[in-house]
């Protein structure tokens, strides 16, 4: 080593600064570490690990997982158009003619007619000017809010938000506050105290929540956003096709003007059947995100097949409000056969999506594995998705579960959950 070198060795020796080898791996990370505790926790109490179960065919009313036919409640393919005949069609011509994926952004090379058909369609559909497509509903709304909002807004949210808008908020750099879950005189509370101090408000609500199946008061929030000069975004990923005679949403359900609303959000992956998410409002806000939306411009184009299916679906649920009108009845009866067994069903009404409360994350999925012996899928939600108190399973109802069907679940969940309370074995 010449002279220079160990000088410099001398006054810098790497070793002393450098961090035990133990830190660089990520099996190291504390919050890796966490995880699996809580993932081992299964193994522990002799529970089979419930996700990423795989299913044999399509995802409806019934499933199959090896080889065994479940009833299945663990599905938001609501009005069953997964796996129907005209969209599976629709998704195989698209295929034909314009390939796999469009290989490009839409900016650029992308764009196919199919995209701008389904855009306009949905458009009409919902009563607004214009929409615009996204590979992914996550992908929209934190793009969207991410894009569209800054440093010097406020955004208020239910304290029972969808991560994704969550997720578009921490982007934004705007400031996020929430409000109790549709308590709309602790959202005006809010707007009194801080909307001065900020350039622009936006009040972030679902069409329906997707945890407890309940539904917002619009008209009030409509009247609210109107008061304080507020803009008002509705996540309808689990309303559309689900409220409103004909499935047109919570803002039919209500009878409101869909242009009292600024931001109309939703997915293609629940009623229609499809992958994808959409932003509808006014023309100016679809064409500024269509130029300048970073999880627009810098994201391949939607998918052929998945517009093709989407784009299906929605005319059949045009042609076809019937299937909206049974959907309802079914979750109707779910409701009241679970209220009638003595099951808590928390806040949902008027809903596809009805939870049976546990109020412990381990019980929900030893409760959740004896369903599957007698032949019933559905999902735990535990903690940290919820807090341990609050832990359930959730249901959701399709339009072509039958009677039969939905009469056998609820009496079975109630005799199992009695059994798993009283220490008894299954």
């Amino acid at each position: 080593m010449n002279q220079l070198a160990k000088f410099v060795s001398s006054i810098c020796p790497a070793t002393q600064n450098e961090a035990p080898p133990r830190k660089y791996g990520f099996r190291f990370d504390q919050r890796y570490n966490a995880f699996n505790e809580r993932k081992n926790a299964f193994a522990r109490l002799g529970i089979a690990d419930p996700f990423f179960v795989p299913h044999d065919g399509v995802n409806n009313s019934t499933t199959k997982v090896d080889g065994r036919e479940f009833i299945n409640f663990a599905s938001y393919n609501y009005l069953g158009l997964s796996g129907n005949k005209r969209v599976e069609a629709a998704a195989k011509a698209a295929i034909d003619r314009y390939g796999t994926s469009v290989s490009a952004s839409r900016v650029v090379s992308g764009e196919i007619p199919l995209h701008r058909e389904l855009e306009l369609a949905l458009a009409n559909f919902l009563g607004a000017e214009d929409s615009v497509l996204y590979v992914g509903g996550h992908a929209a709304n934190v793009s969207t809010i991410g894009h569209l909002f800054g440093q010097n807004d406020l955004i208020l949210c239910d304290a029972l938000i969808h991560n994704s808008i969550v997720e578009g908020c921490k982007l934004s750099g705007a400031r996020r506050l929430s409000f109790r879950h549709n308590d709309l005189s602790h959202l005006e509370k809010l707007l009194q105290k801080h909307r001065p101090h900020f350039e622009r408000v936006l009040i972030a609500i679902e069409g329906v929540y997707s945890m407890d199946g309940d539904i917002p008061d619009l008209p009030h929030l409509i009247d609210l956003k109107k008061k304080y000069d507020a803009a008002l975004m509705v996540d309808e990923a689990h309303s559309l096709g689900v409220l409103g005679s004909s499935g047109r949403g919570v803002g039919e359900h209500f009878g409101v003007d869909p242009r009292d609303v600024d931001i109309w959000m939703g997915t293609l992956s629940k009623s229609l059947a499809s992958c994808g998410g959409y932003i509808a409002g006014s023309r100016e806000i679809i064409e500024f995100l269509k130029y300048t939306s970073p999880g627009f411009v810098f994201s391949v184009g939607m998918t052929p097949a998945n517009v093709g299916a989407a784009l299906a679906a929605l005319k059949l649920l045009e042609e076809q409000p019937r299937l909206v009108e049974t959907l309802q009845q079914r979750a109707a009866l779910f409701l009241e056969s679970a209220k009638s067994k003595g099951l808590d069903t928390g806040s949902s009404g008027g809903t596809p999506i009805v939870p049976v409360v546990i109020g412990d994350s381990a019980l929900a999925v030893q409760l959740t594995q004896r369903l599957l012996l007698r032949g019933i899928s559905v999902h735990p939600i535990i903690y940290p998705a919820v807090e341990n108190h609050a832990a359930r399973l959730r249901f959701f109802i399709a339009a072509d579960h039958s009677e039969e069907q939905i009469s056998y679940s609820v009496a079975t969940t109630a005799e199992e959950y009695d059994r798993l309370r009283a220490g008894g074995r299954a």
